[in-house]
Order: C-alpha cells, then structure tokens, then sequence
C-alpha cells in the first residue's frame, strides 16, 4: 500500500504533464497503483473496509480467554474444536487490535528531585562465586535520586539487622542523610500498609530517628517510583558480578565499594553528567550525621553447653570452661561476637555472616591435653553432710564414684536425709548400705523408715475407752 507521501508526489509530478510511465519508474512502482491514485485524485491513504474473520467469535473468545488463563493456544484449539474456520495468527491480531489480552501501553512519566531529597533503597539476588563456590547472596543498593550516586554490599541473608547495617554503611559512604528514605513494600521495614498508608516497624522508624530521615513506601504496582535504584541491579550483576570471585565476605564487599568509587566517578550518558560531581552540589543539602555512631547489634541470651560452645545461627563459638552450664548475653554485631558473663568477663569472637556449621575456638579456652579442669573445692551440699555426719565420709566418696544420679542431686538427697532423720536410725542405715554395696538414696530412705517407724508411729497397745 502506498504511503501519502508517495501519493501526493504522484498527483504533483501528474499536475506538473509528467506521464504515468515515467511517475512508476521513478517512483519504482506499478503503472496500475498510479493509475489508482490518479483515478481517485486524494492523497489520503484509503481505508481498508472488510470484516474480520475472528468478528463471529467474539463472545466465545471473550469467555474461552479466563478459563484458558489467558492462553490463546488453548483458546485457539477450543474454537478449531468447536468448528471455528480461523488461523492462530488471525485470533491473536483481533485481540491485540481490541485488547482483549493486554492492556493498553501507558506513557511513563518522569520523577524530579531536588539535591538531598531522596535516596532509594532495593534488595535483589544475585548468584557469584565465593570461596570457590556458587552460592546465592542479597544485594542491597542505594541510590541519591538527584546525583545517581550508588552504594552496594552483599549480605547472606537481609533481615532488619543486616537492613541497618547497610544503610549505616550507606550514609557513612555519601556522609549524610536525605529527607526520606524510599523503599518497596517489604516486611523489613514496613509494619503495615502500602504507599502513602506505610507504617514502619517500631525497631526502623526508631532507626531513622537516629539519622534524621524517614522511610516512605511507593504504592503498589507502581515501579516507576524507584527506577532510580532499579536500573543499578542490571548494571551490577552484567559489570561488576561478571567474570569475578571473592575469597570472603569481606573481600566481596570491599571490592563492591572499589567498584562504586569507580562507577560514579565515571560520565553517564542518561543523565549526562558524571554522579561525583553532581554529588559535590548534593552533599551540602545532605543533613549531618550524628556525631557518634553506634555499632548495629542484636542480642541473644544463650546457655553455654556441656562441651564449653555458645550456638548462633549454627556456628559455635568457644568460651572459658568455668562457664559451662552458665548463661550468657551474646551480642551480635557487623564483624564481632561478644559473649559476656557479667561486666568483669567478655569473650570476642570475630562473626561468621554465614550458616557454615563451624566451630570457632580459642587456644586460651582449652587447657593442654591431660590437664582438665580441677574442682578446687568440695561441693557444698558434701561439706555440709560431713560436718552433720563425719562418720558416713567413706560413703560419700563411694557415693560420688557409683551413683546413678548426677552426684549434686544424689548429695542433694542424702543431705535431706541427714537433716529430716534421727541420727541413730540413719547411720545405722547408712552403714548396712556400705557392708552391702547400696548406694540408691531411694531404698536407703526405707530402710532409715523401717528402723524409726515404731519411734514415729509407736501404737498404745492397751485398749481406750469407748
């Protein structure tokens, strides 16, 4: 079909005595499309009026298009099934032209911010190598909405923890704080609500109350509200994920702050400009940071087990055997563990990030094979049975070597039993259990019972009054 330029060349070059054969050839055309466009005397591009062979089938398209899910392959075979005469291409340009299966393009629109407006904050995962192996990580990106500077680090996994440590690490990196904070609709930071309706987290609105920002949530759906820090996501998994590995954590993401001095200290086509130096206008909008920063850490309370380990997130880290059975306040933080027993005893561990299933130990915290710890002193339940009863001292040892219970509740017992009992009756026991071996306190208790139950329980043989 010829366009209207080409037809009002014909009818000019026509007006000017120019003849049908040569128009075609110079325009490379039939004589018969001039003699058409001569005949109808209108440079206007004719309307094609016929009817569409899908037209018949509307309402059984418009009801086959939910129960098929939206397929139009299987609407296609449900109509051939039901005798309809029409190719797959023909339905799948009826409903393109008529929307029936997507909606109509929107324009976008465009965001502008002044300097220390707004910063945007995303999560994406991503696959890398690291410690020679593959393994899926959390990277979380910033973005200042005016100059396009990014910050970025990896995490393996991305709770509220790790949440305020990255943004501390971000507002450290650009040295200020902006207005607002703008994030999706993610449980880490979003109480309830969506959009304008977002309520933060008690433990994250506090945060920012810190650093003198609030956070705010785009509504649903709309995407275009924090393109600013959705684009980086591309750049970082094809440029700087691309053809590297990493020995450790740490090494990742010092490397991922090297990348983004470089990255933003280079020219950017889309913005035209380079982000370092519109950073340099932005920073002096950017609100100060607080004199002094805390450390981002979360507590534990933990019970030190038998083999002398404090357990966090399946790592285990060492502590002085004297704490065995002890409970403990562990503090989490970005680099460190802290076990602390009380203000005068702290344990620092450096911290896994990762579930790696390790025992972390300290050479001070086991003494050399063959020398274990040594009990200095008694248990003060024995201390106490002896200086009642000096003479059972030789069954308290044996007690301590052959006793099925642990041996504080076994001299727990036989405390009681030296305190509640007559001294006669219970030493009398006491040493027929030694002459034979016996050392369950439960069948010594009878027979310390059977020895003073006509003393306790003694019955007046002569017969009362009535």
């Amino acid at each position: 079909m010829l366009s209207q330029s080409q037809r009002t060349t014909i009818l000019e070059l026509h007006a000017q005595g120019v003849k049908k054969r040569e128009i075609a050839r110079a325009l490379g055309i039939s004589r018969l499309s001039v003699r058409k466009v001569l005949r109808s005397n209108s440079a206007q591009v004719p309307m094609l009026q016929r009817a569409e062979k899908a037209e018949p089938y509307r309402q059984q398209i418009l009801e086959l298009l939910p129960r098929c899910k939206g397929n139009l392959v299987r609407v296609h075979e449900e109509l051939t099934v039901g005798g309809a005469a029409l190719s797959y291409q023909a339905l799948t340009a009826f409903c393109r032209r008529h929307g029936l299966t997507e909606p109509s393009p929107q324009p976008v629109g465009q965001y502008h911010f002044l300097p220390g407006q707004e910063l945007q904050h995303d999560t994406s995962p991503h696959e890398l190598e690291l410690a020679g192996k593959k393994c899926k990580v959390q990277t979380a990106s910033a973005v200042l909405c005016y100059s396009r500077m990014l910050f970025f680090q990896c995490y393996p996994t991305f709770q509220r923890f790790d949440c305020k440590i990255f943004l501390t690490e971000a507002l450290r990196y650009f040295g200020g704080s902006p207005d607002r904070v703008m994030t999706d609709n993610t449980h880490v930071v979003v109480l309830r609500g969506t959009g304008r309706e977002m309520v933060p987290v008690p433990e994250m609105a506090a945060f920012a109350e810190r650093f003198n920002f609030r956070f705010v949530a785009h509504e649903r759906g709309d995407a275009n509200r924090s393109a600013r820090v959705e684009r980086p996501f591309w750049f970082i998994e094809n440029n700087f994920l691309a053809g590297r590995t990493f020995s450790n954590w740490p090494d990742l993401n010092e490397q991922a702050r090297k990348w983004c001095d470089r990255v933003n200290s280079t020219y950017k086509k889309h913005i035209r400009a380079v982000p370092r130096e519109l950073f340099a206008l932005e920073q002096r909008h950017l609100k100060p940071l607080p004199a002094w920063i805390p450390d981002v850490y979360r507590l534990h309370q933990r019970t030190v087990d038998v083999e002398g380990y404090v357990a966090l997130h399946s790592n285990r880290y060492s502590v002085p055997v004297g704490w065995i059975g002890r409970p403990v306040e562990v503090r989490e933080s970005k680099d460190k563990i802290a076990i602390q027993l009380d203000a005068r005893n702290i344990i620092t561990h450096e911290r896994i990030p990762d579930q790696q299933y390790q025992r972390i130990t300290l050479a001070t915290h086991r003494p050399p094979r063959g020398q274990g710890l040594k009990r200095s002193d008694t248990h003060p339940e024995e201390q106490a049975v002896l200086q009642a009863a000096p003479e059972i001292a030789d069954y308290v040892t044996a007690l301590k070597q052959h006793s099925r219970k642990l041996v504080v509740l076994a001299l727990r017992q036989l405390l009681r039993l030296v305190r509640e009992y007559p001294r006669e009756p219970f030493l009398s026991a006491v040493q027929e259990a030694a002459r034979y071996g016996l050392y369950d306190l439960d069948r010594l208790e009878r027979m310390i019972l059977r020895r003073v139950q006509r003393d306790f329980f003694r019955l007046d043989e002569e017969p009362g009054d009535e």
